[in-house]
């Protein structure tokens, strides 16, 4: 699972005294072991697109930050929130474009919106952004 090399990477981190990366990462791993501990009480398990969700909502808190600290004038911050919103971006799978959207709508026999964001949902999470597929599924 895509956590356990998250755990990997965090160690080597610490190891090699990245602490940027090391912060960021400990920040994904936290949110996921309390996220499993929601899950474990509801008899749910945890998969890779939970994790993928995670690190989505950690990186548009990042931005949000960078923001900030872009406004602020300090430079030094923004570089480090860059950087770890890189860090962040490696663990993502390829987006898909809206070539590779458009072909999978047209393969669909039934192209009704629930049924295709029902599919995307299913069988390509995290692989592709859901307004992205709204957008291509009404301009067909």
């Amino acid at each position: 699972m895509l956590i356990d090399t998250i755990k990997k990477e965090n160690l080597l981190a610490l190891k090699n005294k990245d602490e940027n990366k090391r912060a960021i990462l400990s920040v994904i791993i936290n949110k996921y072991m309390i996220l499993g501990y929601e899950a474990k009480a509801k008899n749910i398990e945890l998969t890779d697109a939970d994790l993928l969700n995670i690190m989505k909502k950690t990186i548009k808190e990042l931005e949000e930050e960078r923001k900030s600290y872009s406004e602020a004038n300090r430079e030094d911050k923004v570089k480090d929130i860059t950087y770890q919103m890189d860090v962040v971006s490696s663990y993502l799978p390829k987006m898909m474009s809206e070539e590779e959207i458009k072909a999978v709508i047209l393969s669909l026999s039934d192209r009704s919106i629930p049924t295709v964001m029902k599919h995307f949902k299913q069988n390509y999470n995290g692989m592709c952004d859901m307004g992205l597929v709204n957008k291509v599924l009404k301009s067909l």
